[in-house]
């Protein structure tokens, strides 16, 4: 895969790797630091604590009653997806109440994943609303789980009001290949939209 032409790459000063931050977003529960994890070539940053009784009332533990530990406020890996590409990972916390730390955490970014849970479709809007808002180009993952419902991809992209260009991909979070794929398909994204921006209009 050929990585020139990105329109706002970071080219290693040596001559080296080009690094791009690229951030993991979704709501709470869709599986984000379990992805950065996944596939990061080095042991990954997490900020994870564990939910207490302080949290009931505040945090929404519908569909993910289970969960006990939650992102307070980033996880960070990196994956060499060849020699010539660096993607520094950016996990975004998914709870409501952390997400005045976005902002800071965009800056700089070219492109997301936003992790999507079918089970629960709505947690996922405020983070596709985000990527908009800020235009940062992004694709959807599905991350499958073992009771995640199946449905044909037209009506996931009409269900979360998706544009056709916008990348939809089904994932396991908890696979490194599959999670690669992820990232391979939001880099050929960010490559086809510096292109379309190149050419004559």
């Amino acid at each position: 895969m050929d990585f020139k032409g990105f329109d706002r790459p970071d080219p290693g000063s040596d001559g080296g790797p080009r690094s791009v931050k690229v951030m993991i977003a979704g709501g709470f529960g869709t599986g984000k630091t379990t992805l950065v994890g996944s596939v990061s070539d080095i042991k990954p940053l997490t900020t994870e604590e564990t939910l207490t009784a302080a949290g009931a009332g505040v945090d929404d533990l519908i569909g993910v009653a289970d969960k006990t530990r939650t992102t307070v406020s980033m996880d960070f890996g990196r994956i060499s997806l060849n020699d010539e590409l660096v993607l520094y990972l950016f996990g975004t916390p998914g709870q409501e109440r952390f997400w005045f730390l976005w902002n800071g955490l965009f800056k700089g970014a070219l492109g997301a994943v936003v992790l999507v849970d079918t089970r629960r479709l709505d947690s996922s809007f405020r983070a596709i609303e985000e990527m908009e808002r800020q235009d940062v180009p992004f694709a959807i993952a599905l991350n499958v789980f073992p009771d995640s419902p199946r449905h044909p991809v037209g009506e996931i992209r009409d269900a979360l009001d998706l544009p056709p260009h916008i990348p939809i991909v089904a994932c396991d979070a908890r696979d490194r290949a599959s999670s690669r794929d992820v990232l391979i398909a939001l880099v050929r994204h960010l490559q086809e939209r510096a292109a379309a921006a190149r050419e004559p209009r």
